[in-house]
């Protein structure tokens, strides 16, 4: 037996319970492993409120993890029993110990930390996607991000600097601030006591941002369009503020011919080479310094609520990982 976070209905972080669980063996092409860390995201308090419903009741909520394989399934090559290894993208996380497919699972090179792992392994590939693969950003690239002192805003910042770019970020707070402009923000702007459309004009000289990452939502859209240059791409990938409005196309057009797009990692890692060669572009960019990743908070598993209320009360910064 071993414990687990389960949720027997959508709700508030109280609707999470700490609780036995047997769990088994693992069957053709799973794993079994036993966490050491795992990465708390906004996608698992989505979860937990049903806006990314799960097929059934009570579920184990959570997205990414890391640890050690204790077993293997028949059919599973290239993961071995004593293996550390990460993973991202299968429910099921916030538990001691968990079945895997494990062809979800990657290995981790000596360089990088099992809670450092966890903590990246979403937020860093998300990071890795949107910087080289929905954008291809470098030296010439002028870009906006939001959240620039969050977690994937720390990662992505930090190594859109080491790419060339010139990086812009918002934050909410001071304290932000100096996260951000340590993480490769050239330019910080405060929106609780700046306008940001205005404050990027006046950076840009009019002319706007090439690119605009946005995991906020509501609150900075449509405004996020008119920090754009002409034809420039507007990247929505996050509702922490809720959803983005209902705006027409039309609206990319009378704005300069803008590009919008929505895009999940997990279309992005879809196969087994894919996911292999983000996650290797992710170690790599960590152990040569690129980015880094910055853990603000340390939570018990048994704390998972307390880290939801916290988080979704815009409370931490930088990635959180809960702790078995």
């Amino acid at each position: 037996m071993t414990h687990a976070m389960r949720v027997h209905e959508y709700g508030g972080p109280e609707v999470m319970r700490w609780e036995q669980v047997e769990i088994g063996e693992p069957g053709p092409g799973e794993a079994k492993i036993h966490q050491t860390a795992i990465g708390l995201n906004f996608i698992d308090v989505y979860t937990r409120k049903g806006l990314y419903p799960q097929p059934s009741f009570p579920f184990v909520p959570g997205f990414e993890g890391a640890g050690e394989v204790l077993a293997v399934g028949d059919g599973v090559s290239g993961i071995a029993v004593g293996d550390r290894v990460a993973y991202a993208g299968a429910v099921g996380a916030y538990a001691e110990e968990r079945l895997i497919p494990a062809e979800k699972l990657v290995k981790l090179p000596d360089g990088v930390s099992d809670e450092v792992a966890a903590a990246s392994m979403l937020k860093g590939m998300t990071a890795e996607v949107l910087l080289n693969q929905v954008y291809k950003v470098g030296p010439e690239t002028v870009l906006l991000y939001h959240a620039a002192a969050g977690g994937v805003g720390q990662i992505a910042t930090k190594w859109a600097a080491s790419l060339g770019a010139t990086v812009i970020g918002t934050v909410g707070s001071e304290e932000k601030a100096k996260i951000a402009a340590d993480n490769g923000c050239a330019h910080v702007i405060n929106y609780r006591e700046q306008d940001f459309v205005e404050a990027v004009k006046e950076l840009t000289g009019g002319k706007g941002v090439d690119v605009v990452y946005d995991s906020v939502g509501n609150d900075t859209v449509p405004a996020s369009l008119d920090c754009l240059k002409k034809r420039g791409l507007f990247v929505t990938f996050g509702n922490a503020s809720g959803p983005v409005p209902d705006f027409s196309p039309l609206m990319l057009s009378q704005k300069g011919s803008l590009y919008m797009t929505r895009p999940s990692l997990f279309d992005y890692v879809g196969t087994r080479d894919a996911l292999l060669a983000t996650a290797n572009d992710l170690f790599e960019a960590i152990e040569a310094g690129r980015t880094s990743i910055e853990i603000g908070q340390r939570y018990s598993l048994k704390d998972a609520g307390q880290a939801h209320s916290d988080l979704e009360a815009r409370k931490t910064a930088g990635s959180t990982v809960l702790l078995p």
